[in-house]
């Protein structure tokens, strides 16, 4: 790469930082990995607390399928609290990411890592699932939806400890804390922000070097798995049509067009 194309990139990286909210799930995971001050203050916020102790705060966790083909998953923020609760928080800019059905699934999946062999069912810890909308997903005007499984015959809670949020991203109350924190959510700039625990955050990434440094290494490697992603659809793609035409068999397909062995490793996956 000559430095005239490296130079233009990273000024391109830098233009785009400067537009990223914390609504950018990339921008998102990275301010908040790790970073169990901004979690802890986002979680009292939401739940309604004042005492969170975080223990732990990782962004980007796979959570893999058991079922051989099932699809798995990676959660935005994973965070478990000093009392064993854990929390998976996703952003979603589209109605489409924070579908009813994907909450369900991202719940049962958070499940399936909580027990050990032999362990007691009573023993899986609350969970949270919490979707942070950039629109009113609800569209009922409201902060906070709260969602719980409840006996539709007395009306009472089911009580089986799991716990699905909604937050609307677009609530605008700067006399109300989900109002503060959905405002500091929307600024690009750490200047303008009510809670000093993402502000410090947030200038850190944005105004330091080594903070801008790290975001534009991680925007990199997300255009880089992207692209990969997309070569690897055209190679499935070509061996699908090969098979089809040619009566072969994924594996002469891919050895006709000299398919190397980590791309064949992946493409067997999806056959």
């Amino acid at each position: 790469m000559s430095d005239t194309v490296k130079l233009n990139d990273e000024k391109e990286n830098l233009e785009l930082l400067e537009g990223f909210t914390l609504l950018d799930d990339e921008f998102m995971t990275i301010v908040f990995d790790r970073n169990t001050e901004a979690t802890e203050l986002l979680l009292n916020i939401i739940l309604g607390r004042n005492d969170m102790e975080v223990t732990e705060v990782v962004a980007q966790r796979e959570y893999k399928n058991p079922v051989t083909g099932g699809r798995s998953i990676k959660l935005d923020i994973y965070a478990k609290g000093s009392d064993g609760k854990v929390y998976d928080i996703e952003v979603q800019n589209e109605n489409a990411g924070a579908d009813v059905h994907r909450a369900r699934f991202h719940s049962s999946m958070l499940d399936t890592k909580m027990l050990k062999e032999k362990q007691k069912f009573k023993e899986l810890h609350e969970s949270y699932v919490i979707f942070i909308t950039k629109n009113d997903y609800m569209k009922l005007g409201l902060p906070l939806y709260h969602v719980e499984r409840t006996i539709q015959e007395s009306g009472a809670l089911f009580g089986d400890g799991a716990h699905i949020i909604y937050v609307n991203g677009s609530y605008k109350n700067d006399s109300d804390p989900v109002g503060k924190l959905m405002h500091d959510f929307r600024c690009t700039s750490a200047v303008d922000m009510f809670y000093q625990e993402l502000a410090k955050s947030v200038r850190h990434f944005k105004e330091t070097e080594g903070g801008r440094s790290q975001m534009s290494k991680a925007m990199e490697e997300r255009i880089n798995r992207e692209k990969d992603k997309e070569r690897i659809e055209t190679l499935f793609g070509v061996v699908e049509d090969l098979m089809e035409a040619m009566k072969m068999t994924a594996e002469q397909a891919m050895s006709l067009i000299k398919i190397s062995d980590e791309d064949k490793a992946v493409l067997f996956k999806r056959f």
